[in-house]
C-alpha cells in the first residue's frame, strides 16, 4: 500500500464533466444503465470499453458510440462469473485505448424465485457477478488507477440493497455487499488518491425490468414513486458520469441514490 500524492485542488466552477480525459471500463455495456454509462461518458469525450457477456450486442453498441460521439472504443465478450476472464479483457483494453482511470461495474443478473429458488448455483451466479467481480475488477484495475489522476469507480448497486425483497433475494444480497465492499475498498483505495462510489437506482425502465412491467399491472410500481414515472437508463448514466468526473473530487465511500423518491415514499 502506498500513499499517493493528491493532485491539486481545484477551485475553477467552470464544468469538469470531461475531466479526466481518460477511458472508462463498462461492464453490462451492452444494454440498460450500462449501455447508458457509456454513452453518457463518451458523450464528454472519454474512450470506453465495452465489456458484455453478449459480445454481439457490445460490438453494435460499441460501433454505434464510436460513430455518434467520435471516440475509440473497444469490446470484450466477459462472463464474470469467470474470474479467469477478466486479466485477459483488461490487457485488451489496455492495448486498444489511452490510459485507463475509470470502471463502471453494472453488469447484473436478477434472480425471481425468493426463498424456494435458492439454489447453490445460481447464489454462486448471483453473488459473482455483482459482488466478487467488483472486488477482482477494482484489483486487477488498481495499476491502472493508481497511475492516473483523478481516477474512480463507480459500483451500480440498487435499492433493494435496502429495501429488501422477497422476489429477489440473491439479487437483494449481492447489492447489499457492493455497499458495503465500496465503503472497505474506498478506505484502501484513497491512500492511491483513487475514489470510489455506490450508485443505487431504483426503478429504471432497462431489458432486465421489462418482465416485471410486463407481469405487473400498469402504474403499479409507479405509484410507489414519489415522482410518480419510471426512471430511464439515462438519468442513471449521467450520474455515473458526474460521479466518474472531477466534478466529484470530493466524494469518495457514498451511496447515491436515484430513485425519484422510491425509499422515502409512504404511498401504497
Amino acid at each position: 500500500m502506498k500513499d499517493t500524492p493528491l493532485p491539486p485542488i481545484s477551485t475553477d466552477l467552470r464544468p469538469h464533466l470531461a475531466s479526466p480525459s481518460t477511458a472508462v471500463i463498462v461492464t453490462g455495456a451492452a444494454s440498460g444503465i450500462g449501455l447508458a454509462s457509456a454513452r453518457a461518458v463518451a458523450a464528454v469525450g472519454r474512450p470506453v470499453a465495452l465489456w458484455d457477456i453478449n459480445g454481439t450486442a457490445a460490438e453494435a453498441a460499441a460501433t454505434a458510440i464510436a460513430e455518434e460521439f467520435g471516440v475509440p472504443t473497444c469490446v470484450a465478450t466477459v462472463d464474470l462469473r469467470d474470474a479467469a476472464a477478466i486479466g485477459p479483457a483488461l490487457e485488451q483494453a489496455r492495448q486498444a485505448l489511452p490510459a485507463i482511470g475509470g470502471l463502471v461495474h453494472a453488469a447484473g443478473v436478477v434472480d425471481t424465485g425468493s426463498l424456494e429458488g435458492i439454489t447453490a448455483d445460481n447464489w454462486d451466479a448471483g453473488i459473482n457477478v455483482h459482488l466478487r467481480a467488483l472486488a477482482l475488477l477494482v484489483q486487477a484495475m488498481l495499476p491502472d488507477l493508481s497511475a492516473n489522476p483523478g481516477s474512480a469507480v463507480v459500483a451500480i448497486a440498487s435499492i433493494n440493497a435496502t429495501l429488501g425483497n422477497a422476489t429477489n433475494p440473491i439479487y437483494s444480497a449481492a447489492k447489499g455487499g457492493m455497499l458495503s465492499l465500496v465503503r472497505s475498498l474506498a478506505d484502501r483505495l484513497a491512500h492511491d488518491g483513487v475514489r470510489i462510489n455506490s450508485l443505487s437506482p431504483g426503478m429504471i425502465a432497462t431489458p432486465m425490468m421489462q418482465p416485471t412491467l410486463d407481469h405487473l399491472p400498469k402504474g403499479q410500481l409507479e405509484r410507489r414513486v414519489l415522482m410518480g414515472r419510471m426512471g430511464e437508463p439515462e438519468e442513471i448514466g449521467r450520474v455515473a458520469r458526474f460521479l466518474l468526473s472531477d466534478e466529484a473530487s470530493f466524494i469518495t465511500a457514498a451511496e447515491i441514490v436515484v430513485d425519484g423518491g422510491n425509499i422515502s415514499s409512504q404511498r401504497q
